[in-house]
């Protein structure tokens, strides 16, 4: 039987994912709690975040407002069909993400994996995320000075929801692709790997 606060914690997943990826600082709000904490743990120098941010409010300018100010044309996919979302406890465990966004200040490509940790509060008829944490496993920085890898990075991708196989399918046939100018796409193909 599913659990009948999934559909609650699948909004504010993707409540968060159009706050992030659209620049809507005011939507963190209605998806985190006022006191909910961020973390981040970073296995690459390619990326900085401040370690540790307390309050919706202060998400927000860190995922949102500070964010959007060096990265445009940002989306980030879970790695999961969103009927597959596993909650135990209040707490969604190692989700896996990716993320393909544009440097515009370095005329680059920003793609990179990791995983998310969210804690909801216990509130049943509205749960919001009290604690949210984020691992940025790799981050590459790809030169693209017109966007065009980018463009075909994320074109025909389910989003924000995608499933592994079609994340596999669709890289592997560019890392594929005879100009050698996707190669990299390999190593993203199986990124929860």
């Amino acid at each position: 039987m599913e659990n009948p606060l999934l559909p609650h914690y699948r909004h504010a997943l993707e409540t968060y994912i159009d706050a992030k990826d659209t620049t809507k600082p005011a939507r963190i709000h209605e998806a985190f709690a006022p006191d909910a904490e961020l973390t981040f743990s970073l296995a690459t120098p390619n990326i900085a975040f401040p370690a540790r941010s307390v309050g919706a409010e202060a998400i927000a300018k860190t995922l949102v407002s500070e964010f959007s100010e060096r990265y445009s044309r940002c989306r980030t996919y879970y790695l999961c069909e969103a009927a597959a979302l596993v909650v135990r406890e209040h707490t969604i465990e190692a989700l896996p993400w990716l993320v393909v966004m544009r440097e515009d200040a370095a005329g680059a490509l920003r793609i990179g994996h990791g995983t998310y940790r969210w804690r909801f509060d216990a509130n049943d008829s509205a749960p919001r995320v009290s604690a949210f944490h984020i691992h940025i496993a790799r981050m590459d920085v790809i030169d693209d000075p017109d966007g065009a890898r980018l463009e075909r990075l994320q074109a025909g991708l389910s989003y924000p929801w995608l499933a592994p196989a079609e994340l596999a399918e669709h890289y592997g046939a560019l890392a594929d692709d005879a100009s050698g100018s996707f190669t990299f796409a390999r190593e993203y193909a199986h990124p929860a790997r």
